[in-house]
Order: C-alpha cells, then sequence, then structure tokens
C-alpha cells in the first residue's frame, strides 16, 4: 500500500542532548512538501562532523535527527520536484545546489547560499521540520538528517545516482569521500610529480590520499600520531610515513627537512588548531599550498604572522571537496562503479543500524575508518 501523502512511523536515533548517547526513537515523518523529497534510507555513514554535535563542537539546534552521508531510495515527491521521482536511487546533499545564487553561479564556488552550515537553523528551507518523536518536533540536520528510516530534503539537497550503484558504498560520496578527493583534486589542484602531506589519516584524509594519487604526485608524506593507520594509508598511495610523537622537533620541522624546505601541497584533516598551523608550516614558504579540511572547533581562532604567506604561500578550504553537489555527485558515483577510484578500503565496519552508539564509539577510539550503517 502507498505511504505518499501519509505521516511515516519508523525508527531514527535522536539526539537529545550533547554529550549523550543516540537514543532510537520512534518518530513520525511527516510527507514532503512543494519542492521536497521523502526518501528511504538504505545505508549511512558514520562521520566525524557527527561527532563533532554530540562533543558540542558543532553547534546545531537539539534535540536532532542528525546524520549527513547518506544514500537512499525516493518514496515519495512533493509538488513541483522534477528532478527526481519515487524509486529513484538518490544521495542526499548536506552541502545544496540550488543553481541560482551567486556561488552556484560562481564558476570556482560550491558553498550554495540555501546551506545550513553556516547559522544553523535545523530546518528545511520552510523554516519547520518533517519529525516529531514524543509530541515534539525534532530538529534537521544540515539538509540531510540521514539517521532515520525516512526523511525529508529540500529538492536542492538531493542527486539521482545510478540505479545499479551499491548504496552502502557510494553513501561516502555523500559527504568523506568527496570531500577529501575533492579537497586534492579541486580545490588544492595537486600536480603531477608533486610532493603532499596529509595530516589526518581517518576516512576522509585517507581519501585526500586517494586523490593525491589520483592527481598523479610522486610523494604522498601521511601524518598521524595512530602507527596503526599506515598501512591503509600505503595500500592506498602513500609513500611516507611520520608519527609525530616519534620526533623532538615541531612536526613541520621534520617534514620541510624531508622535502628540501617545504612540501607542494599539505591538507590538515583533523580540525585541530594546532594542527592547521602544522600544515601550514610544512609547505614550502614561496610555492606551497595548504587546504584546510577538518571541521574546526567552534568558536576558535587563528592568529597567524602575515610573513607566512607573503613569500607566496597560498592558504585555503572548502566545503565538500569544492565540488557542485548536484552536478557532481551523479558524476562521482559513476566513475566508482567505473572503478576511477575505490571506496571498499575505507570501510572497515558495517553495523545494523540500531548499533549506532557502537559505531561512534569505534570512531572515538580510532578502530574504524568508516563505519557503514544499514536499515
Amino acid at each position: 500500500m502507498s505511504t505518499a501523502g501519509k505521516v511515516i512511523k519508523c525508527k531514527a536515533a535522536v539526539l537529545w542532548e550533547v554529550k549523550k548517547p543516540f537514543s532510537i526513537e520512534e518518530i513520525e515523518v511527516a510527507p514532503p512538501k512543494a519542492r521536497e523529497v521523502r526518501i528511504k534510507i538504505v545505508a549511512t555513514g558514520v562521520c566525524r562532523s557527527d561527532d563533532h554535535v554530540v562533543s558540542g563542537s558543532l553547534v546545531t539546534p537539539l534535540p536532532a535527527v542528525l546524520g549527513h552521508e547518506g544514500a537512499g531510495i525516493v518514496e515519495s515527491v512533493g509538488e513541483g520536484v522534477t528532478s527526481v521521482k519515487p524509486g529513484d536511487k538518490v544521495i542526499p546533499l548536506f552541502s545544496p545546489q540550488c543553481g541560482t545564487c551567486r556561488i552556484c553561479k560562481h564558476p570556482e564556488s560550491n558553498f550554495c547560499m540555501q546551506n545550513d552550515l553556516q547559522n544553523t537553523r535545523g530546518t528545511l528551507l520552510d523554516g519547520t521540520s518533517r519529525f516529531t518523536c514524543r509530541g515534539k518536533s525534532i530538529h534537521n540536520f544540515i539538509s540531510t538528517s540521514t539517521f532515520s528510516q525516512y526523511t525529508v530534503v529540500d529538492e536542492l539537497a538531493v542527486a539521482k545516482i545510478d540505479a545499479a550503484s551499491p548504496l552502502e558504498k557510494v553513501c561516502l560520496i555523500g559527504c568523506g569521500f568527496s570531500t577529501g578527493y575533492g579537497s586534492a583534486i579541486k580545490v588544492g589542484k595537486v600536480t603531477p610529480g608533486s610532493t603532499c602531506a596529509v595530516f589526518g589519516l581517518g576516512g576522509v584524509g585517507l581519501s585526500v590520499v586517494i586523490g593525491c594519487k589520483a592527481a598523479g604526485a610522486a610523494r604522498i608524506i601521511a601524518v598521524d600520531i595512530n602507527k596503526d593507520k599506515f598501512a591503509k594509508a600505503k595500500e592506498l598511495g602513500a609513500t611516507d610515513f611520520v608519527n609525530p610523537q616519534d620526533h623532538s622537533k615541531p612536526i613541520h620541522e621534520v617534514l620541510q627537512e624531508m622535502t628540501d624546505g617545504g612540501v607542494d601541497f599539505s591538507f590538515e584533516v583533523i580540525g585541530r588548531l594546532d594542527t592547521m598551523i602544522s600544515s601550514l608550516f610544512s609547505c614550502h614558504p614561496s610555492c606551497g599550498v595548504s587546504v584546510i579540511v577538518g571541521v574546526p572547533p567552534n568558536s576558535q581562532n587563528l592568529s597567524v604572522n602575515p610573513m607566512s604567506l607573503l613569500m607566496g604561500r597560498t592558504w585555503k578550504g572548502a566545503i565538500f571537496g569544492g565540488f557542485k553537489s548536484k552536478d557532481s555527485v551523479p558524476t562521482l558515483v559513476a566513475d566508482f562503479m567505473a572503478k576511477k577510484f575505490p571506496l571498499e578500503p575505507l570501510i572497515t565496519h558495517v553495523l545494523p543500524f540500531e548499533k549506532i552508539n557502537e559505531a561512534f564509539n569505534l570512531l572515538r577510539t580510532g578502530k574504524s575508518i568508516r563505519t557503514v550503517l544499514t536499515f
């Protein structure tokens, strides 16, 4: 029997307050309004950004259904939706693409002005949520909310993908893989024969490694305090491995000595202010490019001497690897299907959705790269 136009009761992981576990609840998901899409989520990755909300370092209105790295099947659409239809396989987009704002029209930028990241509302574009639980409205999370069996997104925050694609793998294209891969090939614009340093070897950092290799880097230096991650980094293309705890001098000095004054490209994929500075100083002062990939702590600032940039260093960052999401996600899925890059090595655990708190424990203890939850 069709569920279109009806309220759906389903399971979701609700975060009621910071520093607490997720609670598996029965929630009600209202039908999509005009220009909205209701999606049955099939798989979702567990990303560090979700954990930043749990810890309080990334602020969003609570209670909320988190999750932003998902893939699923369109259940129903609201009036006026033309880009997807029921039955389509899709990826929700935490970085939307309206196609009409100044940024969407800019050839080199992708951070659509309809995003819910800068000033998080915790709602859809109309200012309301489609979730209720225990008679209370539950907030949306950055246009997606994939920690639910069903979610509703605005049409500008969903991309149709290859009907043959395995959703339990391509869900990573919804955030982690694309963010890392794009930071190398699109934001940093890594060049053939260059030397790169990647700070942090989680799922996003390893995706940076994949991107550096795809771009033709000759040397990829993997930097992490967890030496257990080096084997996976080597499998994906890293050539050198540095544990800062093995050295008595600042890590940027170690990298400068290894690379004739500094690397060509450096990537900070942790989200710490100290490693952002280390990454910046590890790239060559006259020609290096340093990219901030990790989400920094809320309300903290860096202080940098302008001389660090005056001689020619470039310091930059981007959301979602610089990709225009609606345009790029279908292409990235097609490239994965054509075996242009791997996703399987990034997935270390697959768990049923109900074990979401176990998945976050694996993330926090460094025992997983990416855990995918399946519904």
